[in-house]
């Protein structure tokens, strides 16, 4: 039998989880889809920030009060710019 890459990472039981999953609704999948993810962030490392990172955050987190937001139209004009 032929399995999907993502599978040969998985343990069996882990495997069978998500095969039986998948003959859920969509809406019932989401929900375990979410638990499954919080309890994944519980072994996940934490991130330590430098202190020009959290500069960074501390003005974006400033421009924020101050409603300095971009706009939509400014960020879709970002992604479909041409790489030089």
């Amino acid at each position: 039998m032929h399995l999907p890459p993502m599978m040969v990472l998985m343990t069996s039981l882990l495997g069978h989880a998500v095969q039986t999953v998948r003959g859920l609704p969509p809406d019932v999948q989401d929900d375990l889809a979410r638990t499954l993810l919080r309890l994944a962030e519980r072994y996940q490392p934490v991130v330590r920030l430098t202190s020009e990172e959290r500069a960074d955050l501390a003005e974006a987190d400033a421009e924020i009060e101050r409603g300095e937001l971009t706009m939509d139209e400014d960020v879709e004009a970002l992604w479909t710019k041409p790489i030089p």
